[in-house]
């Protein structure tokens, strides 16, 4: 069963001027395709054919002899997740449990957006900056290219901000925080976010 491109929860130019159609185009319809069509590749008559894509990550996660399987398996997940924590008109102070959640596990909204942010900047090179839920806690983490807490048992992904370049170099060229910084105040899906945090509980 090979995996399909799944669709955008909205138009091309929706999201912008914070993402631009030109950024869409390239990054969820060239990347992520690139993406499906290797991971199909890799499974085409292989045990992982008929593999639900979580089973097919944490099947290949660790084994470098897999590293290709992870990487592309890792980022169609990661890429669809990132496509549904954005929406039109979104982003700034959440509202519902995820703002209580907030408050509760960092003192305050602005808090966690300082430590989100500090996730993304500082991740070098490639990478993600995540909002999970642990053991009972929010956590920010940062994963470096491909890698993804779909891999760790212990933690649900609530939230995530791709920062490879390809994700913000055309709107904001080498200001990463300008992109950062417009993903929180004008993007985030706070309603998926509060929808993975009751999934979780």
């Amino acid at each position: 069963m090979a995996f399909d491109l799944p669709p955008l929860p909205y138009s091309r130019d929706a999201l912008s001027p914070h993402v631009s159609e030109d950024t869409l185009n390239y990054h969820y319809g060239k990347h992520h395709q690139a993406y499906v069509n290797n991971l199909n590749k890799l499974i085409d008559g292989t045990a992982h054919a008929d593999a639900p894509l979580e089973k097919i990550i944490k099947d290949a996660s660790g084994d470098n002899s897999k590293a290709g399987l992870f990487n592309n398996a890792a980022q169609v997940w990661n890429h669809t997740f990132y496509w549904h924590s954005m929406k039109p008109d979104g982003g700034g102070k959440p509202n519902g449990a995820i703002a209580k959640k907030i408050d509760e596990d960092f003192g305050s909204y602005e808090d966690f957006a300082k430590e989100f942010k500090a996730a993304g900047g500082s991740q070098f090179g490639s990478g993600w900056a995540w909002l999970v839920l642990a053991n009972g806690k929010l956590e920010v983490r940062k994963t470096p290219n491909a890698e993804t807490p779909v891999t760790d048992e212990g933690a649900t992904p609530l939230l995530t901000m791709d920062v490879w370049e390809h994700a913000y170099y055309l709107d904001y060229q080498n200001a990463r925080p300008d992109y950062m910084q417009a993903f929180l105040d004008n993007l985030v899906n706070w309603d998926f976010v509060n929808q993975n945090l009751a999934d979780a509980s």
